[in-house]
């Protein structure tokens, strides 16, 4: 272990723990920001007066900035130290909270989104380094379950917390609830977190020309992901977005590869484990993200529930989570991590394949057995992939490690929500047209999925269909061909869930734990 990574002598457990417990308060912080704000952009949209098609900027802008810095943490941590790189951090992000809340058009609040995207993505990796670098062994697998707790318990929750907190109060206080705690989080890791010896130089030797290839692939990637789903896979722009990510991706892989001080350390990625954690990661985000996506738009349009109702659906995920944290760390200690990773990646697929059948009239009942399966396996997937990654490497290598195996959850969240745009608004118009096929070759079961009694619809059939016929199927007819779209989101994410478990044998074992128990 480096000797600038290793804690004062004189630091207590308790004080460790506490300045753990506030890291992990910042990046809940971080995570929970945009998913308030996502329930909320119809009203912010409002009162800023922009465009609609314009709105989604305030999500994508910190997205951006978030996928940019996620990998810095490394390089920012060896400069900083993790102590005043945590506290920088959450106090910019306070501070951009604050101008989010303050801002009247649409250009400041964006500005201010950039700024709160990019402290933000620093304080996620850096609580998965702090992990590895703040606790022995046998005290990890607890800090990785609070820490994976409350990084999966800020989507779910979001939700609900967004819908009442606007409907309560106002929008600016989805961005004015970080201001305080924010402060706390700051005084308080100032005195608890271990006290390291910074490396200036580091800022020295930042490759600039590295940075800026990196920043411009990640940031091209992100806006192509965003237009893809309304502007078509094959759009012009779509097209040159993404041979620009290809071409400065190209060119930051052979320039990092070859630097002596590399921005990101890509060589980790040569560990097989290491690179097996990050492809679980990615699929792991894909799952997280379009879970969380997925709900929201079925029981919005096919449903009609308001946020406040969404989010106290959603709250059976993060009910699971914390039910099986405690079950997930005793696991996690007497467990291979390959076992335990293949179990969990197994329940959330199954959770996510429940899902695929949904009907028109599927609700919190239908909902609540797949979210249990996903909520607890959710912790079953966190614990294992984080060791099989991260709990093997030299701690000199962590930071940089940790920032790529966070960027590949993000990058899979971002690619996911993607294909499943793609799925929703490209298939349904397909599945709406076949359900008027089977309507017209007197499909009994089809029209009472729409909701049509089968001894009205069978004498019906052969007759012709009339103007008001027509506008009232065509609403019906949208929505169970939205249904079907879902359901086909919900089996891809299932299916990409599943073959993430080819990877698992490909892993080493960990030389700590016995091959089964």
């Amino acid at each position: 272990m480096s000797p600038s990574l290793i804690p004062a002598p004189t630091q207590r457990p308790f004080s460790l723990w506490l300045g753990f417990i506030v890291m992990c308060v910042g990046m809940f912080m971080a995570i929970l920001d945009i998913q308030v704000v996502a329930t909320s952009l119809p009203t912010i949209q409002a009162a800023i007066g922009v465009a609609p098609d314009q709105m989604s900027w305030v999500q994508t802008a910190y997205l951006i900035a978030e996928v940019i810095a996620i990998p810095l943490t490394g390089f920012l941590t060896r400069a900083f130290t993790m102590r005043w790189l945590f506290v920088v951090a959450i106090s910019v992000f306070s501070l951009a909270s604050l101008g989010c809340a303050l801002s009247s058009d649409f250009n400041t609040l964006i500005f201010w989104r950039v700024v709160q995207g990019f402290s933000g993505g620093t304080l996620i990796p850096g609580v998965f380094a702090a992990v590895f670098l703040l606790f022995p062994e046998n005290r990890q697998g607890i800090a990785t379950t609070i820490a994976g707790v409350l990084a999966v318990l800020a989507p779910t929750v979001g939700p609900i917390v967004g819908g009442w907190i606007t409907e309560t109060y106002s929008w600016h206080w989805l961005f004015l609830i970080n201001l305080a705690p924010g402060v706390v989080c700051a005084g308080l890791a100032v005195r608890l977190l271990p006290r390291e010896r910074a490396n200036p130089r580091e800022v020295r030797r930042l490759d600039l020309v590295s940075l800026m290839l990196m920043a411009l692939a990640l940031a091209a990637l992100e806006i192509a992901l965003k237009e893809a789903p309304q502007r078509g896979w094959a759009s012009p722009l779509v097209i040159g977005l993404a041979g620009l990510t290809i071409a400065s991706s190209v060119a930051f892989v052979r320039r990092t590869l070859g630097a002596r001080h590399p921005v990101v350390e890509l060589w980790t990625l040569a560990n097989r484990s290491f690179a097996i954690g990050c492809i679980l990661s990615f699929v792991l985000g894909i799952g997280l993200f379009g879970s969380v996506y997925l709900m929201p738009v079925f029981l919005a349009f096919v449903r009609g529930h308001g946020p406040l109702a969404i989010g106290s659906i959603m709250l059976v995920t993060g009910l699971a989570q914390l039910a099986a944290a405690p079950v997930a760390v005793v696991m996690e200690r007497r467990m291979d991590a390959r076992l335990m990773t293949a179990i969990g990646f197994a329940l959330f697929a199954l959770g996510l394949g429940l899902s695929a059948f949904q009907t028109s009239a599927t609700d919190f009942d239908e909902m609540l057995w797949p979210q249990i399966l996903r909520g607890v396996g959710i912790m079953l997937c966190l614990l294992p992939p984080t060791r099989l990654a991260l709990g093997q490497l030299p701690a000199a290598q962590v930071p940089d490690a940790s920032g790529l195996f966070n960027l590949m959850r993000n990058l899979g969240g971002a690619i996911g929500l993607a294909l499943i745009d793609t799925v929703i608004y490209g298939r349904a118009p397909v599945l709406g047209r076949e359900i008027v096929a089977r309507l017209q070759a007197g499909d009994v079961a089809t029209a009472e999925a729409l909701g049509i009694p089968a001894a009205v619809f069978a004498g019906r059939i052969g007759q012709p269909v009339d103007a008001a016929t027509t506008l009232a199927l065509t609403p019906l007819v949208e929505k169970l061909a939205l249904v079907h779209a879902i359901n086909e989101a919900w089996a891809m994410i299932a299916v990409l869930t599943l073959l993430a478990l080819c990877t698992v044998p490909f892993a080493k074992r960990d030389p700590s734990r016995s091959p089964l128990v």
